[in-house]
């Protein structure tokens, strides 16, 4: 009997991890020395915000995503909470709204002024009051404007509706009370029509936010979970934690039968924390350790084996926790898929590590960038609150493309050109040429990316690169704009270039088409 080796065939086998170099890292940040299990990281394309240490009270740091470097020691700082601030998230539709929630029982909404901070922010737009033990836990709803899930140490998610006027929100409208003990991560799947939360029981239940009822739960008792996450619309639930031996362990579950996870694996025997980050457009699973510097990352099928292990970061320097960078602000450009910000307290420093798919081409990689989660909301408050389920809104990486509206889609395998279709072409001679042969599928692509053109103003097709206005922007006034400007316009004229030449093949593979129809109507 001969043993035949399972080669799997994947865009993503040699995915890397890359540290920034140190003049882009964020040197000097008073990074906090709580304990609580959180990330005390949130991105967007603008800001980054960080949990910091201070005297009396907390705060955090919210600095501009380019400001690189050391930070200034009388940096401002969002300093109106009471007590130690415990987690931190950005508005997925607003990136210049922040929330925060802290040990003083309060939630907060932060307006951060699109200039610099000068001084402190003490006044918060919105304070939302109703828990009345420490608050652990936020979540932004996915798809749903202003709709935000906050979770407290009395053992209750209250889901909040911030389209009103009022400065201080004490009725939230709806209280989940299925928890007997502090609930440790929430996570919600594509159209936030569900929630997955993993509580301090050691169970992992499936809820209905509008409804408040529980609609599956785990009690599986050799794994003792921490975090828990929604594997996009792939109806699957990964959780991490210990296990019996407290060894940290990973586990697969499904999203319709909780009673026993349909993988369990053992990672090591440290004690940190797991994180875990799910890229639902290139299925890819990130886990990131707490006191250590590794980020393993794995590839999702929907079929067995379902976790397929691609690689691993390591760095001697330990993440104490960890940001990511949403989809719209990657670099396309260098084929990174995924960054995050990681946050290493013994040197002050806050260090980026992009995950890059090592490709030759500077050109746009369609493959890699399927169609992703927008900045716009599809719903608004009062219509999730009705019972209207949306998925999200898509848009295009493509630099210059605009919004798309349509469902979530996941990355279908290239279909195989079938030998009959080969041969056919072979038969008619004259009709097709070996290079355009080879790949059907980019002809096809080409189409649908012309059709999404033509369907945008022109005013819009031109004036944005990687989000850059460039009609709106103001006039260099240091040397270094001026470089990054250089840069810029460098960067526009290459894509135009990319632009032309796209079209020219378009064209000669329209008059290609031209020609074999000619042939087949001489045929007849």
């Amino acid at each position: 009997m001969s043993w035949h080796p399972q080669y799997r065939s994947s865009k993503f086998r040699h995915v890397y991890g890359k540290a920034a170099s140190k003049e882009k890292c964020y040197d000097c940040v008073p990074i906090t020395r709580n304990v609580h299990d959180n990330h005390f990281c949130a991105v967007n394309p603008h800001f980054i915000a960080v949990v910091t240490e201070c005297a009396g009270g907390g705060a955090f740091l919210v600095i501009p995503i380019h400001q690189t470097g050391k930070l200034d020691p009388h940096y401002p700082k969002i300093c109106g909470h009471k007590g130690n601030v415990l987690d931190i998230k950005w508005n997925p539709f607003n990136d210049f709204v922040i929330a925060s929630c802290s040990e003083d029982a309060t939630v907060k909404i932060w307006d951060i002024p699109k200039h610099l901070l000068t001084r402190n922010m003490t006044s918060p737009k919105k304070e939302l009051l109703g828990h009345v033990r420490r608050v652990g836990l936020i979540e932004w709803h996915p798809t749903a404007n202003n709709i935000l899930f906050s979770s407290g140490y009395d053992y209750k998610i209250m889901i909040w509706n911030l389209d009103t006027k009022e400065a201080v929100i004490s009725n939230p409208v709806k209280i989940l009370d299925a928890h007997k003990d502090v609930v440790l991560s929430m996570s919600f799947n594509t159209d936030g029509s569900l929630l997955a939360t993993a509580c301090r029981d050691r169970k992992i239940r499936l809820i209905d936010p509008r409804a408040g009822t529980v609609l599956q739960e785990a009690s599986y008792k050799s794994h003792r979970v921490n975090k828990v996450l929604f594997l996009g619309n792939m109806k699957k639930l990964f959780s991490t934690g210990t296990s019996r031996w407290n060894n940290r362990q990973i586990a697969l579950w499904d999203q319709n039968d909780l009673s026993v996870p349909l993988l369990e694996e053992d990672l090591d025997g440290s004690s940190g924390l797991l994180f875990p980050f799910y890229d639902s457009d290139t299925h890819m699973l990130y886990v990131v350790g707490k006191g250590d510097g590794n980020i393993r990352y794995y590839e999702i099928n929907p079929e067995k084996p379902y976790l397929n292990y691609l690689m691993e970061y390591r760095s001697h320097l330990p993440q104490k926790g960890i940001g990511m960078m949403p989809k719209r602000g990657l670099e396309v450009s260098a084929c990174e898929i995924f960054r995050f910000y990681k946050l290493i307290p013994t040197k002050s420093l806050i260090e980026p590590i992009s995950m890059i798919v090592p490709r030759r081409s500077e050109s746009y990689q369609e493959d890699i960038y399927p169609l992703t989660t927008g900045a716009q909301p599809a719903l608004t408050a009062q219509e999730w609150l009705n019972g209207v389920n949306k998925g999200p809104l898509l848009v295009s990486l493509r630099p210059g493309s605009g919004a798309v509206n349509s469902l979530p889609q996941f990355l279908e395998p290239e279909p195989l050109m079938k030998t009959t279709d080969l041969t056919q072409h072979q038969g008619q001679g004259g009709r097709m040429p070996l290079e355009d042969m080879q790949k059907p599928s980019e002809i096809k692509d080409s189409r649908k990316q012309l059709k999404v053109e033509e369907k945008l103003p022109k005013n819009e097709q031109m004036c944005l690169s990687n989000g850059f206005d460039i009609f709106e922007c103001p006039p260099p006034k240091t040397e270094n704009e001026l470089l990054q400007m250089f840069y810029r316009q460098q960067e526009e004229i290459r894509r135009l270039r990319e632009l032309v030449n796209q079209r020219d093949v378009q064209i000669k593979q329209l008059e290609l088409e031209l020609r074999n129809l000619c042939t087949d109507t001489r045929s007849y």
